[in-house]
Formats: structure tokens, sequence, C-alpha cells
């Protein structure tokens, strides 16, 4: 036993050691990213620039066919959040706008800075998690979990999110079935729409 908690020991200080070996990794967007993110950018190239993000200033227009508008800051967008395991993004509703259902790779925690929106998850069982969210509020999707958000106010609406990744990817479920390549009559076969229903719905992301 005792050998057991030494080995554990070690190993953890190991992993910290490892952790603090640097202060900060600004990644390189210049050079391929593999999977543990980018090659860190010359620190000698490394500025305060780099540590600040400007791009959730300003208005945003919600002029898609579901009326909302995203802006992320994920790696891609800003380097800077490159190994830390973090990243943010910026909702924008029109009134009556939805995100559709939708997953990352990563939790996320949504706080409403402005309007009013329902937001919610679906667990593996199926089971609807939501509520009507004010200014101020916050709510946490558990990782992977399918979830959205609909503004439902009379004005337009603005929420920040956080997620736990630094590229924790977006996937919009009725993308993935209506807006790449499966074929129509795959869609149909596992949606159990109509032809007539899953062609309308292609056409429909053809014009998006």
């Amino acid at each position: 036993m005792n050998n057991l908690v030494v080995f554990f020991a070690l190993s953890l200080l190991v992993y910290v050691s490892h952790a603090i070996e640097l202060d900060f990794c600004v990644g390189d967007t210049t050079l391929p990213r593999g999977p543990q993110g980018y090659a860190c950018k010359d620190p000698a190239n490394v500025t305060t620039d780099d540590f600040v993000f400007t791009g959730f200033r300003g208005e945003r227009t919600t002029t898609n066919m579901f009326r909302y508008n995203v802006t992320l800051a994920f790696v891609n967008q800003f380097p800077a959040l490159n190994g830390l395991g973090i990243s943010m993004a910026r909702l924008d509703f029109g009134v009556g706008g939805v995100i559709p259902v939708h997953s990352h790779r990563t939790s996320e925690i949504i706080t409403v800075i402005r309007g009013s929106i329902i937001a919610g998850f679906i667990d593996a069982s199926n089971t609807a998690y939501y509520r009507r969210l004010e200014v101020g509020d916050v709510m946490i999707f558990p990782q992977s979990m399918l979830h959205f958000q609909i503004n439902v106010g009379t004005t337009p609406a603005t929420a920040i999110v956080s997620l736990n990744g630094a590229n924790p990817a977006v996937q919009f479920t009725m993308d993935s079935l209506f807006a790449g390549n499966l074929p129509a009559n795959i869609a149909e076969q596992i949606t159990l729409l109509s032809n007539e229903e899953v062609t309308r719905m292609r056409r429909s992301f053809d014009n998006a």
C-alpha cells in the first residue's frame, strides 16, 4: 500500500511539474494543429494584444433562418486559449430567434446578459431539463449533451457562454442530417420523415 501511495504521489508531482513548465502557449496558427493543440508561438513575438479578444464588441445581425448569430472565441479566433482548456462564445438572438439542438465535446455554461431565453438540454435517458432564464441567470449544459436556446422575450437577447475546451467544436443535429453529404434515402430511414419532408429540409439548408 505504501508503495502505491508513493507511486501516485510521484505521478502527481510529475504532472504538476509538467503543467507549470510554461506560463502560456499562445498558439501559432500558421502551423498544423495536433491532438494537443497548436505549437507555441515564439515567446519573443508574444505581446499583450495576444491575450486580448475584442470580437464581442458591437451589435450583430440575426438574419439567417433561425434568427441567431454566434461569435466564437475558440482557439482559432483567440490563439491565447491554446492549451488552457477554456473558450467562449457570444450568442445573439433576434425576436423569436432559436439556436437549434446541438452539442460540443465539452461542457458549457451560459450567462444571459440581455433579454429572456429558454435554455435546456436533453440527457441520454431523453429527459429534458429546461428553464426560462432572465438577465444574470446562469445554466450549465453537461459534456456532450444535446442542448438549445430560444428567445422567448419581445426584444433581442444576448448571452455569453464558456466551455471547458479550447476547441470544443459545434455539431448541429439538423445540419448533420440535412446540410451535409448524407444521402436523402438514409436520412428518411433514420428519421422516419417522408421523402417530401427530407427534400424540403435539404432545400431549406441549401438556401440558408
